[in-house]
């Protein structure tokens, strides 16, 4: 009997780590498709599409939050204006960092 419920047991434990880690990976995925859609909206006008949407999207997944229409609209979300103003305070020493579109 003590065999057959610690099977029971893992089993258990087993299936409820798969169902909490199949609820982390809905919540990455719906982020990415928010961001997706944001970004496409946001630069739907910009010339260099690809890069926009590249640069776009790794703001959004750090700041969660994308200014409405195609420019402007920064204060919507602060911490997408604040990354830009940063950025662009000290070229040099973020050379590899994104500017938010």
């Amino acid at each position: 009997m003590l065999h057959f419920t610690m099977k029971l047991f893992s089993a258990t434990t087993v299936f409820l780590l798969l169902l909490l880690a199949s609820s982390f990976l809905q919540a990455a995925m719906a982020g990415s498709a928010f961001c997706a859609g944001k970004c496409k909206v946001r630069c739907a006008k910009a010339g260099m599409m690809d890069r926009c949407l590249n640069y776009c999207g790794m703001c959004c997944e750090d700041c969660k939050c994308v200014p409405s229409g195609t420019y402007g609209n920064k204060d919507e979300c602060p911490c997408y204006r604040d990354k830009v103003a940063k950025n662009n305070k000290n070229s040099k020493n973020n050379q590899n960092k994104p500017k938010c579109p």
